[in-house]
C-alpha cells in the first residue's frame, strides 16, 4: 500500500509538489529538501555518519511576513525577502502560489537561481486565497474564471492589489515589479496580463494552463486525463475535506483504475462527492459554460507587458498553454515584447539544477542552466533593472536532433513547408502518396476497453508521489511493440536530415464498428541500432557470453523516442459542445493536432508512427458505445470494437510535417 491521500497533501504543502520547477522554487525559498539533480529520481540516502556540527549559516535575506489586504477585505499571507546589504533600490520579483510560503529566510541560493539573483531582487512569495494562512476560499475552477463585467479573473485582481500594496509599502523598491511562476504559479503570473498594474514591467509564465477542456492538465480535446485529473484534484482539495479517505492499495495504478471500473464508481467508492473540482469534471463532460468561463486566454488579445513564455516539448502536464498565450498576445504586439522559449524539458525542467539528457539521449548542453543564464536573467535584467539589450527575437528554441539553440524572428519560420508523410498498407511511411492499387486499403485492429494499452511501461506508479511521472513522454515506446492493438508504420532509414519546425498534425481516415471511440497518434524518432558504440566494462567484450552490461545496456541503440503524441475522442469530431455518436463502419477524417515542434530527424534514423485507441490510465477508457456522458457509463457499455485506419489514395492517412527547406 502506498502513502494515503492525507500524506500526499501533507507532502504537497511541504514542497514535494506537482512538478520540478514549482518544487525547486519553493524549496529555494523554504529550505525544503530536493534531489541534487532533478533529472533523475533521487537515490536512497546513505547511512547517517557522525560528523562535526557545522556552525549555522547567517541568513542572506531579511525576512518579513505580512497579510496584504485585497479590495474585498480578504487578506493574503505574503513573505517578503529583502537581500541583506543591498545597495540602492531593487525591483520586486513576485510569485503567487497555492503551495506555501517559506517560514524563514534561506541561508543560501542554489544554482538554479544564482544567475537571476546575481542582479539583485526583493523576492515576494504569496499564498493564494484559502491556502495556508491566506483568508478566503480556494477553488481550482473559480480562480481562473472570467466573470462578466470584471477585468480578468480573481487572480488578476488579487495580483493587481498585491502589486499596488508592495510598491507603496516595501522599503527600497525601485517601483518596478516582475512576476513569474510555473504551472499553477504560471497561471497566476499569466492572469496579470488581462489587467496589469502600471508597476508591472515584466512577466514570465512557464507552463501555464489556459483551457482545461481543450488541452493541458485535465483533458486533451475533451478526452479526460483520468489519472492526473483525479489525483491532482484530490491533492489540492482533500485537505479541506476531512471526511475524504482514499489510498491506492496497489503500486500499479493501471491495475487500480482498471479494477475501479466505470468512472461513476470513483465518487461512490472513494471520495463520496467531497472533491469540488472532480465533481465539476464529471458533471460537465462537454465543452459548456463551466469550461469556457475558465478559458481565460480567450480574453487575451494584446501584449501589454513584456512576457517571456516558457514551454517544454516533453511537458507531461501543460505543453499547450504557453503557446496559446504567446499567440493570443501576438494578435497585437506593436513593441515586439511577446516572446516564447521552448526546449526539451519535462514539466518545470527549466528549473532543474542540471538538464543534459532527454531520456538517455545526451543533449550536449545543460539546457536549463543556459536558459537561466542566457535568456531568463537578461530578460528580467533589461525590463526591471534597465540594463542590457532588448531581445531581438520572437522565439528561442532548443532544437533536438541537431541539439542546438536557434532564434527565430518569426515562428514558424517562413521557409517551413507543410509536407505529407503518408501511411501505407504494408506498414511503411513515405513521402509518396498511396497508389491507385491501394484503393480501399486499410489496416485493422481490435480495441478492447477491458485490456487497454498502458501509456507507459507497467507498473505505473501514482502521479504523486511517484518518481517517474515527469519522464514518461520521452520513454522508449518499444514497450508496446508486442501488442496487436497498436498499429506501427515505419520509414526506411533516412538518407538525409529532415528538419521539422512548426505545427505538426495528423490527418487520419478511420472507422470503428462502435458508436464512439478514440484514436491516439504517436510520432516517433527511431534511433539506429548502432547509434552508440558499446562501452564495455573492463574484462568484457563482444565475445563474452551473456547480455551486455554497463553503459551499453543503457544506450540509445534502437531507442524509440516520442516526438509528439495526442488523442482525439470521436464524440467530439463534429462539435465540442454537443457530443454525437459515430456511424459504425463509416470512415471519416480525424484531424489530430500534434502541437509545435522543433526537431531534426537525423540521417540514418527512421520515422515511426504508432496508432492505438486506448492510452490508460492517463486517458480514461472510452466505452466505444455512445452514451450521453462517459462519466455515467455502466460496465455493460464498455465493448470491444474493430478499428480501421485507411491508407487509400482517396482516404490517405498522413502526418503533416512543417519541413524547413
Amino acid at each position: 500500500m502506498i502513502t494515503p491521500i492525507e500524506t500526499f497533501t501533507r507532502r504537497k504543502s511541504l514542497g514535494v509538489e506537482r512538478q520540478a520547477a514549482a518544487m525547486l522554487v519553493s524549496c529555494i525559498l523554504a529550505a525544503c529538501p530536493v534531489a541534487a539533480d532533478a533529472q533523475t529520481p533521487p537515490s536512497a540516502s546513505p547511512p547517517a555518519q557522525a560528523a562535526k556540527a557545522e556552525p549555522a549559516k547567517a541568513p542572506i535575506f531579511e525576512y518579513r511576513e505580512v497579510m496584504i489586504p485585497m479590495r474585498d477585505g480578504i487578506r493574503l499571507q505574503t513573505v517578503i525577502l529583502t537581500p541583506i546589504g543591498a545597495k540602492g533600490p531593487l525591483p520586486i520579483l513576485l510569485r503567487r502560489s497555492p503551495y506555501g510560503v517559506p517560514d524563514k529566510a534561506p541561508t543560501q541560493i542554489p544554482a538554479s537561481l544564482k544567475d537571476l539573483m546575481a542582479d539583485g531582487y526583493i523576492i515576494v512569495i504569496q499564498n493564494l486565497r484559502g491556502r495556508f494562512k491566506s483568508e478566503g476560499t480556494f477553488n481550482l475552477a473559480y480562480d481562473s474564471t472570467i466573470e462578466p463585467g470584471q477585468k480578468g479573473t480573481i487572480e488578476t485582481r488579487d495580483a493587481w492589489d498585491t502589486i499596488d500594496w508592495l510598491v507603496k509599502n516595501v522599503p527600497d523598491n525601485n517601483g518596478r515589479v516582475g512576476i513569474y511562476g510555473t504551472s499553477y504559479d504560471g497561471l497566476t503570473a499569466a492572469a496579470t496580463l488581462l489587467d496589469p498594474h502600471p508597476a508591472l514591467k515584466a512577466v514570465s509564465e512557464r507552463a501555464s494552463p489556459v483551457d482545461q477542456w481543450m488541452n493541458d492538465d485535465m483533458h486533451r480535446y475533451g478526452a479526460l486525463r483520468l489519472s492526473y485529473a483525479f489525483e491532482y484534484s484530490v491533492l489540492e482539495e482533500a485537505d479541506k475535506n476531512a471526511n475524504t479517505h482514499f489510498a491506492f492499495d496497489t503500486w500499479d495504478t493501471y491495475d487500480w483504475y482498471l479494477r475501479a471500473g466505470p468512472l461513476s464508481t470513483i465518487n461512490d467508492k472513494y471520495i463520496h462527492g467531497k472533491i469540488p473540482f472532480w465533481n465539476g469534471i464529471v458533471e460537465h463532460p462537454d465543452y459548456d459554460a463551466f469550461w469556457k468561463q475558465q478559458a481565460w486566454v480567450n480574453a487575451l488579445h494584446r501584449s501589454s507587458v513584456p512576457n517571456l513564455n516558457v514551454a517544454g516539448f516533453w511537458d507531461q502536464e501543460d505543453p499547450w498553454g504557453p503557446w496559446q498565450i504567446w499567440r493570443h498576445e501576438g494578435e497585437s504586439d506593436p513593441n515586439h515584447t511577446d516572446l516564447i522559449v521552448a526546449g526539451p524539458w519535462w514539466h518545470g525542467g527549466w528549473g532543474a539544477p542540471t538538464f543534459t539528457k532527454l531520456g538517455p539521449v545526451d543533449l550536449g548542453h545543460d539546457v536549463s542552466k543556459e536558459f537561466r543564464a542566457d535568456i531568463e536573467a537578461p530578460f528580467f535584467r533589461y525590463w526591471l533593472h534597465g540594463e542590457g539589450a532588448k531581445p531581438d527575437w520572437a522565439a528561442t528554441i532548443f532544437e533536438t536532433g541537431s541539439n542546438q539553440w536557434r532564434t527565430y524572428a518569426a515562428w514558424p519560420p517562413k521557409d517551413a513547408k507543410a509536407t505529407s508523410l503518408y501511411l501505407h498498407a504494408d506498414g511503411t511511411l513515405s513521402f509518396e502518396a498511396p497508389s491507385p492499387a491501394d484503393r480501399g486499403a486499410h489496416r485493422d485492429y481490435v480495441s478492447d476497453p477491458a485490456n487497454p494499452v498502458p501509456y507507459r511501461q507497467r507498473p505505473i506508479s501514482p502521479t504523486y508521489p511517484g518518481g517517474d511521472w515527469r519522464w514518461w513522454e520521452s520513454a522508449d515506446q518499444r514497450f508496446v511493440d508486442h501488442r496487436p492493438d497498436v498499429l506501427t508504420f515505419e520509414s526506411a532509414p533516412l538518407d538525409h536530415d529532415i528538419r521539422v519546425t512548426g505545427q505538426v498534425s495528423a490527418d487520419l481516415y478511420a472507422a470503428t464498428t462502435g458508436t464512439d471511440g478514440d484514436f491516439v497518434v504517436k510520432l516517433i524518432d527511431v534511433f539506429p541500432e548502432n547509434a552508440a558504440k558499446p562501452d564495455w566494462p573492463a574484462g568484457q567484450g563482444p565475445a563474452d557470453e551473456g547480455p551486455p552490461r554497463g553503459e551499453y545496456a543503457k544506450s540509445v541503440n534502437g531507442y524509440e523516442l516520442p516526438i509528439a503524441m495526442e488523442v482525439r475522442r470521436g464524440r467530439y469530431l463534429k462539435s465540442n459542445e454537443h457530443a454525437t455518436p459515430l456511424t459504425p463502419g463509416k470512415p471519416q477524417l480525424w484531424q489530430i493536432p500534434l502541437r509545435d515542434r522543433d526537431h531534426v530527424f537525423l540521417k540514418g534514423h527512421r520515422i515511426m508512427v504508432q496508432i492505438q485507441s486506448t492510452w490508460f490510465p492517463v486517458i480514461d477508457r472510452n466505452p466505444q458505445t455512445f452514451v450521453p456522458s462517459i462519466y455515467a457509463a455502466k460496465a455493460s457499455d464498455f465493448r470491444a470494437a474493430t478499428q480501421s485506419v485507411y491508407v487509400a489514395p482517396d482516404q490517405a492517412s498522413r502526418i503533416v510535417l512543417p519541413i524547413e527547406l
